[in-house]
């Protein structure tokens, strides 16, 4: 008896959890044919021995359908129900927390952490009322299993946020623009890459480490002001001293 073949329809029937793995699996792979077997298995939720059996045409003919998907731009979906919770988005970008925001751009741009950053974005809805809602505080990332997630889902909120990061890189240019070139490849430079946000943090509380839970809970915007204020007045003021020097 003939095993039958679930293709899904669109990518609310895929998650973000197989989407991962797929990518995981076929990294750095080339192999054609493999991809499109492990895309079947995967996607399709059979076993790759079973995959190994279906004719070459059928395979091809299922993976240019699940590529097509792929292809798709998803709306954004501020709401969606997860076992017993109703997770919600943000409801607002700009009020999140520092803390959230530092989560956020640290895990969204490797899909095989994109889960963390969608426990960032989507959290139970505590209040409902219409199309209004309010969500529960943010304590971590990995509070709730966020692998389960639609991919539709994913996809248009990563789209959704990332139009969101956009505005804060052009609204705190002293934080986010560089000058580019030789002056990049210094010291300064380097230890900027290797501890990321953590200087950041570290500069708002002053060197306290027992500031930092209080510094992340802090709207993003007073942050992202001050950290701006002080990169700026630390430049002027060395161009400044620079400049006495050379009288």
């Amino acid at each position: 008896m003939k095993a039958k073949l679930l293709v899904p329809e669109n990518l609310s029937e895929i998650t973000l959890g197989q989407y991962q793995k797929f990518l995981k699996i076929t990294k750095d792979n080339t192999d054609t044919l493999f991809i499109n077997q492990k895309m079947v298995s995967i996607f399709c939720n059979i076993e790759m021995n079973k995959v190994l059996a279906i004719r070459y045409t059928s395979i091809k003919e299922i993976t240019t359908h699940l590529n097509s998907l792929f292809e798709q731009k998803p709306s954004f979906i501020p709401t969606f129900k997860k076992g017993d919770f109703e997770f919600g988005f943000i409801p607002k970008l700009d009020d999140m927390t520092f803390g959230e925001y530092v989560d956020l751009d640290t895990t969204i741009a490797d899909w095989e952490n994109i889960h963390k950053a969608m426990g960032v974005l989507y959290r139970p809805i505590t209040t409902k009322r219409k199309n209004q809602y309010l969500i529960e505080a943010y304590e971590s990332f990995d509070k709730y299993e966020m692998k389960q997630m639609p991919l539709n889902i994913v996809l248009g909120s990563l789209v959704f946020f990332l139009e969101f990061k956009q505005r804060i890189n052009d609204t705190y240019t002293e934080l986010f623009q560089s000058g580019g070139g030789e002056s990049q490849l210094t010291a300064k430079a380097n230890f900027g890459r290797k501890w990321g946000w953590y200087s950041s943090l570290y500069g708002l509380c002053k060197g306290d480490v027992l500031q930092l839970n209080n510094v992340t809970k802090q709207p993003i915007h007073k942050c992202l002001m001050f950290l701006s204020f002080e990169k700026d007045k630390i430049e002027t003021e060395t161009r400044m001293l620079k400049s006495k020097m050379k009288i």
